[in-house]
């Protein structure tokens, strides 16, 4: 495998997912500045998730029309573009225009950069590449907070976006020299009934969903949206029925290795997307720490993550997919249950160590979990298996963040009282029940599925061969 691709790759993905994130601690110096409130501005978060929803169901069909590569050029040229305008605006208007135009370089560069991976890389050796790309979607939202904070603080909010600049044209060239060239084919003619009802979908549930957990507007505009968007999925679905080449081929479900990868994976990314957002608060609002403090202790979770890529392919090669994504999700719920025990008496050092092997058990299981999405997948399916994957990923996260949301909004409507330390410490507990209900998916899987990319059944196989030439 050329390590070079997907290390391009995963850089450029760590710049995509780090900017989702990297605001969140900037908001008031930034709203400051445009001359709005701080929860106004929270607009800009929204216009991002928004803007992503929208255009990844596109992706998928973006690449095949005019070729992965170039499309993942182009992406990282609007990102970069839409950062800049970032850096320069001068109202609330003007930015959140910017970062809708950086979400629409984000939608194109995750799903067509997975693309890219899975179509130049042997399926025997996909493992250890989707280790590399899996780390920026975990590290990043986990570094984003306190380098966010960093940058604020000594510097300027500015330069939160204009570091994109040489990072984006960095890749840009790159990419040019050694990705692979993935011609473009010609496929069937785009279905734009299919894209609206799906962005209408799509994007109707992230915006509500991002309205009811960061509430800048009335919580029942969160709630009338996101039944707009499910009435438009049920619409989608009686239409993808009957189209011959959907959007989003509601057909990759009959593959049970996707399906285990795709049901299992969204449950477990709930927690994802709850745990960066309840444990900041919780050690701001239960601990009383400054918010740069407690970004350098939920950053530990970025160290784990980064550790998997030593490990995970031998453990899918000994375990296989079944057995190590059923481990990874049970350690996964009880580490998400331990958070919710943390106290101020708690030494950092534990929260720290139980962080690192939280975020090396997450590391693995969407390290296993997105290589098993593509292991039964023919190559010409290759681009819908993208697209479908990330829609699942980015709605799962926005429903992680807006479900940690809720309860705390529901516990501080019961009480009647402000928010406290056991209002976070019950949110995790019921998170860790959610994350384990991941493991459902696959318990039902063989123990061989997914083999030719795990490297499971050949291992099985010299251990047989080992021990009839011993008998022998």
């Amino acid at each position: 495998m050329n390590r070079i691709v997907p290390l391009i790759l995963a850089v450029a993905l760590f710049m995509e997912q780090m900017d989702s994130t990297v605001i969140a601690t900037s908001l008031p110096a930034i709203a400051h500045d445009l001359g709005v409130g701080p929860i106004t501005l929270k607009l800009a978060l929204t216009a991002y998730m928004v803007s992503l929803a929208i255009f990844i169901p596109l992706s998928g069909w973006m690449a095949d029309r005019f070729g992965a590569k170039r499309v993942f050029r182009l992406a990282i040229l609007v990102f970069v573009s839409g950062s800049i305008l970032c850096a320069i605006a001068s109202n609330l208007f003007s930015f959140v225009g910017a970062r809708f135009l950086q979400g629409m370089g984000g939608a194109m560069m995750t799903p067509v950069a997975r693309l890219v991976l899975v179509r130049s890389t042997q399926r025997s050796e996909l493992v250890g590449a989707m280790a590399l790309l899996t780390i920026p979607g975990l590290v990043g939202p986990l570094a984003g907070p306190p380098l966010g904070g960093f940058i604020t603080t000594y510097f300027s909010w500015h330069w939160i976006f204009l570091i994109n600049v040489p990072i984006g044209i960095l890749g840009f060239f790159l990419s040019g020299i050694f990705l692979p060239e993935i011609e473009a084919s010609q496929p069937p003619p785009l279905d734009i009934k299919g894209f609206i009802l799906s962005a209408v979908a799509a994007a109707g549930t992230m915006f509500g969903f991002s309205v009811i957990s960061l509430p800048a507007l009335p919580p029942a505009v969160g709630i009338v949206s996101v039944l707009i968007g499910f009435v438009c999925a049920v619409l989608y679905w009686r239409h993808a029925r009957r189209h011959p080449a959907p959007i989003l081929d509601l057909k990759l479900f009959n593959d049970s290795a996707f399906r285990a990868a795709a049901l299992g994976g969204s449950l477990f990314r709930i927690s994802i997307g709850a745990v960066p957002f309840l444990l900041p608060l919780m050690l701001q609002v239960g601990f009383g720490l400054t918010p740069f403090q407690s970004g350098m202790i939920t950053f530990a979770g970025a160290i784990g993550a980064i550790t998997t890529k030593v490990f995970a392919r031998r453990a899918l090669a000994l375990l296989g997919f079944r057995t190590t994504l059923i481990a990874a999700g049970v350690a996964g719920a009880a580490l998400t249950f331990v958070n919710g025990l943390f106290t101020p008496a708690t030494p950092y050092v534990v929260m720290i160590v139980v962080l690192i092997i939280a975020g090396l058990i997450r590391s693995l299981f969407f390290t296993s979990v997105n290589a098993l999405s593509f292991a039964d997948i023919p190559d010409k399916d290759a681009s819908k298996a993208t697209s479908m994957s990330a829609v699942l990923q980015q709605m799962s996260l926005a429903f992680g963040v807006a479900t940690a949301g809720a309860i705390l909004e529901a516990e501080n409507w019961l009480t009647g009282s402000h928010l406290e330390l056991s209002d976070f410490q019950l949110a995790f507990m019921l998170i860790s029940g959610v994350t384990l209900i991941s493991i459902l998916p696959f318990l039902g899987m063989a123990k061989n599925a997914g083999a030719t990319v795990s490297g499971h059944r050949r291992v099985g196989e010299r251990q047989t061969e080992a021990v009839g030439s011993v008998q022998g």
